[in-house]
């Protein structure tokens, strides 16, 4: 007979996943438990992972009741740990998922951590697709052709120290960015900076002050602009539509090397005009940011996790600048004409507690901002809410209204999870989990 609603996932301690005979699916929205709605879960999307939570017990709802059940240990005895999905690029989870943490139970590693429940012999997840380019989906990357191009790349380009280090990232992280500068398509990479000017929790290149690893390591001396520059003119001058951006996840803060991008972006614009010269900053240095306009960047993808002041310095602690510089970035762009998107760390709870829905929509009307991009932030979901302390989460109205929320205020705002070629960035797009309104106006 067929499933009717989605049973609760679990792990044993050699990490093999099963689902409970009986017990239902629960979501945590950051602020309680609850059933998510039907229409909220789809497939696990191709691409997606699923983890074990060592140390923390699923919990489960009987079915038909709103009764919670935890689970703490199989029918042999052993202990039972929850199990969490990282859903793929261009999709934002819904929930967290429900599990209670037991006494002495290790930080969870750098990952956006999503419910996931099964049904009907395949493994679904409360999320929406934000984006429909294809260019990180992974059917689209053969490794081998990454590894030829990468061979062709280094004979054409030799002593180039940006093409050594996106070779790194490439066969080393796969980095989908990396591999897609050596294929000759969409979005490619200029990592730039060695150091940075905040601190952040969460941070993937350089952490000291938590209990889990960096998930990868930053570059280690700041680029060259010819180098940057010969990699920029070679990915827009074959790539039609093309861009490429400063800002990666392996390298500090690109605004800290002012001098350099300065003297990149003019390169690249001396030697063409094609494509969109973007970076992705924290955006805490508004006079560099003005300079790189009117040199030429394109574009800026500002990253925030909150914009209320208090939340974003616990989550960035930044040095010597303030979320008001961020602002006034923004507004230099925008001021010029260039284009302003948000890198908006999304967490449930946080991004949708209606203080922070009225803190964000004064952002983006005050800073210009075109473009919303919507990223899962990477953190273990406890640690993150210990960080940013009382008040963060109150009365969330979950993650699809909150989306619907900015449109009805901005109808011409664009959503989106990557940074768009020129010819998209006039669009507003289509509005993520749009056949869930009904559900949420009922």
């Amino acid at each position: 007979m067929a499933d009717s609603y989605p049973r609760v996932m679990v792990a044993d301690d050699n990490g093999n996943f099963f689902d409970h005979p009986e017990l239902e699916m629960l979501v945590w929205d950051g602020e309680s438990l609850r059933r998510p709605l039907r229409e909220e879960l789809i497939q696990l999307p191709l691409g997606s992972d699923l983890f074990m939570l060592p140390e923390r017990s699923p919990l489960a709802a009987l079915p038909g009741t709103d009764d919670v059940v935890e689970l703490d240990e199989g029918p042999d005895g052993s202990p039972l740990h929850a199990v969490s999905a990282f859903v793929a690029p261009a999709y934002v989870r819904l929930y967290h998922p429900a599990y209670d943490t037991r006494a002495g139970a290790p930080d969870l590693s750098l990952y956006a951590y999503s419910a996931v429940g099964w049904m009907n012999g395949r493994l679904y997840v409360p999320a929406v697709r934000v984006d429909q380019d294809k260019r990180q989906d992974p059917y689209r990357f053969d490794i081998e052709e990454v590894e030829q191009k990468v061979l062709q790349f280094k004979l054409q380009h030799p002593g180039n120290q940006t093409v050594k280090h996106l070779e790194h990232c490439a066969l080393v992280y796969h980095c989908r960015a990396a591999q897609n500068y050596f294929l000759g398509r969409w979005e490619a990479p200029l990592p730039a900076a060695s150091t940075c000017n905040a601190a952040c929790i969460g941070c993937i290149s350089d952490q000291q002050d938590i209990n889990v690893e960096a998930a990868h390591s930053r570059l280690s001396i700041p680029s060259r602009p010819d180098d940057l520059i010969e990699v920029a003119v070679t990915h827009l001058e074959r790539v039609p539509n093309g861009v490429v951006s400063f800002g990666q996840g392996c390298e500090g803060e690109p605004l800290v090397q002012g001098p350099v991008l300065e003297a990149t972006v003019r390169g690249i614009r001396e030697r063409t005009s094609a494509g969109v010269v973007n970076l992705n900053s924290n955006a805490s240095l508004p006079k560099v940011v003005a300079r790189l306009a009117d040199a030429g960047l394109d574009a800026i993808r500002i990253s925030i996790n909150s914009a209320r002041a208090p939340y974003y310095e616990r989550y960035y602690r930044p040095t010597g600048y303030t979320l008001d510089n961020v602002l006034e970035s923004a507004k230099e762009m925008s001021s010029r004409g260039r284009y302003v998107s948000l890198n908006y760390f999304v967490f449930p709870g946080v991004s949708d507690s209606p203080a922070e829905i009225e803190a964000l929509c004064a952002f983006i009307e005050a800073g210009g901002v075109q473009m919303v991009q919507l990223r899962n932030l990477n953190i273990d979901p406890e640690l993150y809410l210990r960080e940013l302390g009382e008040g963060a989460v109150e009365d969330p109205i979950g993650v699809v209204p909150f989306i619907h929320t900015l449109r009805a205020r901005f109808p011409k705002l664009r959503f989106g999870y990557f940074n768009p070629p020129r010819t998209r960035q006039g669009r507003p797009g289509p509005l993520p989990g749009a056949k869930l309104a009904p559900v949420y106006a009922s």
